[in-house]
């Protein structure tokens, strides 16, 4: 008997792979994108009162109420959004399963999908599962602009969706209104769904976060997926949701029962306190993540790697061919191993792997100390190569 057809189309997570093989060489781990520092206080405070006063059983399927209003008025404070808790909303574990509860809940089997790349591991995967063909569209380098003739014509008659991430993993753009804008005509002239990956929304250095459900149209057609996860330094708590029109709401939170059931109570109950906190609790964020992306790039730049300077998220996805021949796997195990840096290697996020072959992704998300020991580390590196 043999596994699944549709499991042989895709590999175990390259991101979590190269986590566990710097935990074996001792490494620095700049491949997975978790912040090695402490979540607000507020939270954790808020968490554990939770637990004492045994909130300890199911809450609703899909979300608290107090979490779900809590979003519902983040979205109306920050972008001017009407968002309806109880038909629009729903909480998952993480944004990952609210991804892949979306996949499965508006796509067919057949649809095609359009997805840029480089891009995040999970959606093609989804996709898969889904049973819907990806369609990929590169961004161009060395600055990852989008081509939007080139996007233009990947849409198709079969075309049911694309994913839309901005800012961008790995790459660090944040895409631009006009950007926007082309992408919402070409939803509305096509009736494509637009399933937007906003979960880095606050953590930018150049532009706007520019929220596709608020442009002229785009609300019926626009599904929204964000979660706690980045902003709130809490990968560990699992904590996601979806904002969607109130039919699609339906579905997708059918398909979230039956995946999940549900997110972890007490910690829903810490996520609406975090969700209300004031723009300077964002602001100080996004300047302090802008400093240690000085650390990371000024280091990178020293030992001979070539980038774009991302403008949001907290990722460098590097060039090293100026320094090895070797390829990006090859490479980044030699760098766990000799150099005793942990990075992504860079065809992990592309469809055509070759693309990817002399790009490495760094993650900044640690501790200035983390930081400065791997700055150490890859001085070393034009002497070793």
């Amino acid at each position: 008997m043999h596994p699944a057809r549709r499991t042989i189309t895709f590999t175990e997570s390259v991101i979590r792979e190269m986590t566990r093989i710097a935990n074996q060489h001792e490494a620095v781990n700049l491949a997975q994108g978790f912040p090695d520092f402490p979540m607000p206080e507020p939270m954790k405070d808020a968490a554990c009162a939770a637990i004492h006063g045994d909130i300890n059983q199911y809450a609703v399927t899909w979300g608290s109420s107090a979490l779900r209003i809590a979003i519902a008025e983040k979205y109306r404070r920050w972008y001017d959004m009407e968002v309806d808790h109880d038909r629009e909303v729903t909480v998952t574990c993480g944004a990952t399963e609210a991804m892949a509860a979306v996949f499965l809940a508006l796509i067919d089997p057949g649809d095609e999908v359009i997805v840029l790349e480089p891009f995040y591991e999970n959606y093609g995967p989804d996709a898969i599962l889904a049973g819907a063909h990806p369609t990929f569209v590169p961004l161009e380098r060395p600055h990852w602009t989008l081509d939007l003739d080139r996007l233009a014509k990947a849409f198709t008659k079969r075309t049911k969706a694309i994913i839309l991430n901005t800012p961008h993993n790995p790459t660090g753009r944040v895409f631009t209104r006009a950007e926007m804008t082309m992408i919402a005509e070409l939803c509305i002239k096509h009736d494509v769904w637009a399933i937007t990956d906003e979960i880095y929304e606050h953590i930018r250095y150049a532009g706007a976060h520019h929220v596709m459900a608020t442009w002229p149209e785009m609300r019926k057609r626009t599904i929204t997926i964000s979660g706690l996860s980045k902003t709130f330094s809490c990968t560990g708590w699992r904590l996601g949701y979806t904002v969607a029109p109130e039919d699609q709401t339906a579905a997708i939170r059918k398909v979230h029962d039956f995946l999940t059931v549900g997110a972890p109570a007490p910690l829903q109950a810490a996520g609406a306190v975090g969700m209300r906190f004031d723009a300077d609790y964002y602001n100080h964020m996004a300047l302090d993540y802008r400093s240690r992306r000085s650390v990371l790039c000024d280091a990178l730049s020293d030992a001979g790697f070539t980038f774009a300077q991302p403008e949001g998220a907290y990722y460098v996805l590097a060039d090293f061919s100026g320094l090895s021949d070797m390829d990006d796997v090859t490479f980044a195990k030699w760098m766990i191993e000799e150099i005793g840096v942990a990075t992504v290697p860079g065809s992990s996020f592309y469809s055509n792997k070759g693309m990817g072959r002399n790009l490495v992704r760094f993650a900044f998300c640690k501790k200035y100390e983390t930081l400065k020991r791997a700055a150490e580390r890859l001085s070393t590196i034009r002497a070793s190569v």
